[in-house]
């Protein structure tokens, strides 16, 4: 059984590791993996055990203890899936379009670009203009309502909204 043990102090080395775990079963093997960039250790590792039952135990024993200077995470290891392992860009939020040479540019956003209607709240589905900001229905022209027909003396079709 591979175990994931998280949270481990700078200091720990691999052999720290195997001895902590031996006394819970057989240890196949041990291994605390290094940053590349910097060649410390990453403050995690794998512990592989003979028997899943002894994994358990230790999991059951160890987890939120402390060791070598923190408290560490004991978890059963998941396996690795295909592909995994490199850096894999950042930038996003949820929904985000996955195709990753995006002729609009930018990123992220919450459903960004894929509203159902795209024109902002200027009619509903079947095309009928339900106002809303950028709407077809400007209020100084000649389409507006009440034009034309306003009581007002200059003969200015602009609305008196102070009357409404």
């Amino acid at each position: 059984m591979n175990l994931f043990v998280g949270n481990l102090s700078p200091e720990t080395s691999e052999e720290q590791l195997r001895q902590l775990f031996s006394e819970f079963g057989e240890i196949k093997s041990t291994k605390i993996p290094l940053d590349s960039a910097t060649g410390l250790p990453r403050g995690f590792g794998f512990v592989e055990m003979d028997d899943k039952f002894h994994g358990y135990d230790a999991i059951d024993n160890l987890d939120c203890t402390y060791f070598m200077g923190a408290i560490i995470s004991v978890k059963e290891s998941k396996p690795k899936t295909q592909g995994g392992g490199g850096n894999r860009g950042g930038g996003g939020g949820f929904n985000r379009n996955r195709n990753f040479s995006r002729p609009e540019g930018g990123g992220g956003g919450f459903n960004r670009n894929r509203s159902f209607n795209n024109n902002r709240g200027n009619s509903d589905r079947s095309g009928n203009d339900r106002g809303g900001y950028n709407s077809r229905g400007n209020y100084n022209n000649s389409n507006s309502y009440n034009s034309g027909n306003s009581s007002n003396s200059s003969g200015n079709n602009d609305k008196d909204y102070n009357k409404l």
